[in-house]
């Protein structure tokens, strides 16, 4: 792992997972009115500023534990990474750290495109800095650092079982949770004014089309990166193959839907569907064949497509279908493993057990982190406030929250002399 070649690779992959985040902020703006752009995109460049400071004090000191049953690591364990930063494998264990909070920052700034178009910026990074804190900081070490999930297997089947739960990037620890956490947000917060279908149009597809291509650059990082910690990257080949496939054919499934439905394929539901596929494949892109990628990606696109639309049946106000992609999609990548990962799938020569486990966690996951978000929304809103005024929601938040405007089209042109 201390390779040149695996420490470059960490350090790019680093970069990629970085970048994802404004590619959610391009995806996310674009899908808003054009006078709430500024407040959209601010919301995740927030999450960055706060939750790297807080990982780096504290968060990744919490993502590890030394007995299953800790709810999270000590946060004072290495505050700062002092100690970290000074011992002999300082180079090596500081790149994971880094590469680690890139994951914490996609993670809560997933959840903003919830809320979009009717939250306060202040509140909104008093949620980040919670719930980052209680919610991502210790389901991370539950999946990753040693906690419950990492052994559930072995409690229940024994520890010679081979079972264990598989989430190799974040299909629980990400997505479930964030999408868990923007259904609470929704609820909190309450509908938008007029809200039905069809209430407002992207304000700029380019910019949500750019978005996307940034998010789906930065996943190869997202799922292939933890590879430079194996001494071979035994498994990047097949981790690549199967990012890029499953988004691909979440894309021809999301079109699919739209054309049954309404006709005509869009471009925002073609991206909608790569973000899908992407989304599913996350805790499962080292654990399945090529082909079994190819049909969790269409899977995830038609399931996706079907789930934006409940909101309305529902009556929650989730913007811009967080629940519907990332919800959803994570929880079809998570149990799918179930049924078809490689040699311990109920299809692929397993049994029910790997099943069980994976329902397990992503039942769990999403259970906590709902009420979580939800009680920490819930305190804000009574408290300080957390949606801004009627009027303000109507004149577009940009100017009240921001005192900014995207676009700048009303200036009046300086006369040349």
């Amino acid at each position: 792992m201390d390779a040149p070649g695996n420490i470059s690779w960490a350090v790019t992959a680093t970069a990629l997972v970085l970048l994802m985040t404004p590619g959610v902020a391009f995806f996310y703006g674009g899908l808003v009115k054009a006078k709430s752009v500024i407040s959209m995109m601010m919301m995740s460049f927030g999450a960055i500023g706060l939750i790297a400071v807080l990982w780096t004090l504290y968060g990744f000191s919490m993502s590890t534990v030394d007995d299953p049953m800790q709810f999270a690591g000590n946060p004072f364990a290495d505050f700062g990474l002092a100690e970290s930063a000074s011992e002999p494998g300082a180079n090596v264990g500081l790149l994971s750290v880094a590469y680690g909070a890139t994951f914490a920052i996609i993670t809560v700034a997933l959840i903003s495109g919830a809320i979009a178009d009717r939250a306060k910026f202040g509140p909104w990074l008093i949620f980040v800095g919670v719930f980052g804190t209680i919610g991502y900081f210790p389901i991370a070490a539950w999946v990753w650092g040693g906690g419950w999930i990492m052994n559930l297997g072995s409690w229940l089947f024994g520890a010679d079982s081979g079972i264990a739960v598989i989430d190799y990037a974040g299909g629980t620890a990400v997505h479930i949770n964030a999408g868990a956490a923007a259904l609470a947000l929704s609820l909190v917060l309450g509908k938008r004014i007029g809200f039905q279908k069809g209430i407002q149009k992207p304000h700029n597809v380019p910019l949500t089309l750019l978005g996307a291509a940034l998010l789906w650059f930065g996943w190869f990082g997202f799922n292939a990166g933890a590879e430079w910690l194996a001494e071979d990257m035994g498994k990047v080949g097949l981790i690549a193959i199967n990012t890029m496939g499953a988004a691909a054919a979440g894309i021809l499934g999301w079109i699919l839907v739209e054309k049954i439905k309404d006709g005509k394929p869009t471009s925002v539901g073609a991206v909608s569907g790569a973000v899908a596929g992407l989304v599913a494949v996350t805790p499962a892109c080292a654990n399945l064949a090529p082909g079994w990628a190819l049909l969790l990606g269409a899977l995830s696109g038609i399931a996706c497509a079907v789930a934006v639309e409940v909101k309305y049946r529902l009556g929650y106000d989730d913007s811009l279908d967080v629940v519907g992609l990332h919800l959803v999609g994570g929880l079809l990548g998570t149990v799918y493993l179930g049924f078809f990962a490689t040699g311990q799938g109920l299809f692929t020569g397993g049994d029910l057990r790997l099943l069980a486990v994976q329902v397990i966690a992503a039942g769990g996951v999403m259970i906590y982190s709902f009420v979580v978000a939800l009680v920490i929304g819930w305190g804000i809103e009574k408290t300080i406030g957390f949606r801004v005024t009627s009027d303000e929601e109507i004149a577009g938040v940009d100017l009240a929250v921001h005192g900014e405007e995207g676009y700048a089209l009303d200036e009046q042109p300086v006369a040349v002399r």
